[in-house]
């Protein structure tokens, strides 16, 4: 009997033992897990939204979880401050300008905290710092513009579908140009007469890409127009003078107007005799007299040239101009 208790009594003992071992193995696994035999500092990060994240879910640095939360509470009128127990081991990698975001372990995973390590310019984080929240877009932000580009996805796959067939049955323009051929054969039309005068557009740019090659030569006219100061001053020169001999012949015209003005009247002498009959008649007795007048003075002249008075007189004269054309030859 007291064999069969002494028995009991050490099986019992060793399943205590047994628990204890698993026991004790639990709490160094959950431990190692949860990161409570590691030493750690002490970081927080305020959120306007921290998307269902809890106490006790994991911090992750480059893919490596380095820490857990240890404490969620609210922080100011609407925020969210986050509290994370971080690795001293990581503390040589992670600097004062280092910012947190919120993420998924996975797509459909528990929420986590994503840290970055800053700049190298900053020193490293202490314990009780606040670090900068990261404004990258989070995993469910963007699963929600893929379900928002989805629904629009959807809308434009639906609308180019009416499209398609109303381009099938040919209604709208563009339904139109696929389905009648007369439309079509316009459009060709319109389209070559499109490419033979963008061919004359360019036929015309190369002549007067030529033409102001030519303008350019060196020693051209044009080239001393635009270039030779000289040149220029001589025609600027020319201009001014053609711009007096226009002048002056603008009045020459306008004296003569005048002139020919004055020729139609007969408040003048040139006017009279153009215009007045009676003075014309007059003027032509007076040419008739002064006709009839030398007549006579001939005859008078060769009848004193006859008269014995004077004709030696005449005689000296003509023997003079005999002697002074023979010198003259």
């Amino acid at each position: 009997m007291q064999g069969t208790d002494n028995k009991r009594k050490a099986i019992v003992g060793l399943f205590i033992l047994i628990g204890l071992i698993i026991l004790v193995v639990a709490i160094f696994t959950l431990g190692s897990q949860k990161k409570l035999f590691v030493k750690s500092f002490s970081v927080n990060v305020v959120f306007d939204d921290i998307q269902g994240l809890k106490t006790g879910n994991n911090v992750w640095y480059s893919g490596v979880k380095v820490g857990t939360i240890k404490k969620i509470q609210f922080y100011g009128s609407s925020q969210v401050q986050v509290f994370m127990n971080i690795e001293e081991e990581t503390h040589r990698y992670i600097h004062k300008d280092a910012k947190a975001s919120i993420s998924s372990d996975g797509l459909i995973g528990n929420k986590i905290i994503v840290l970055t390590s800053g700049s190298a310019k900053f020193p490293f984080v202490e314990d009780g710092d606040r670090l900068q929240v990261n404004t990258t877009l989070s995993t469910d932000e963007i699963m929600k513009t893929l379900q928002v580009n989805n629904e629009n996805l959807v809308d434009i796959t639906s609308n180019f579908k009416v499209l398609a067939k109303n381009l099938v049955e040919g209604k709208g323009t563009a339904g139109a140009l696929l389905a009648d051929e007369k439309i079509a054969e316009n459009f060709k039309t319109i389209v070559v007469n499109l490419r033979n005068t963008t061919a004359s557009a360019n036929k015309m740019a190369l002549e007067l890409d030529a033409f102001t090659h030519t303008l350019n030569t060196k020693g051209g006219l044009a080239d001393k127009l635009l270039t030779d100061t000289a040149v220029f001053a001589q025609l600027q020169r020319s201009v001014n003078e053609l711009q007096k001999t226009a002048k002056s012949a603008s009045v020459l015209t306008e004296n003569l107007n005048q002139a020919s003005s004055k020729l139609t009247k007969p408040d003048n002498a040139v006017g009279l005799l153009l215009n007045d009959q009676g003075t014309a008649d007059q003027i032509k007795a007076i040419m008739q007299n002064l006709q009839t007048s030398s007549k006579k003075l001939d005859e008078n002249m060769e009848a004193m040239q006859s008269n014995f008075l004077l004709r030696g007189y005449f005689k000296d004269k003509a023997k003079e101009e005999e002697k002074r054309q023979a010198q003259e030859h």
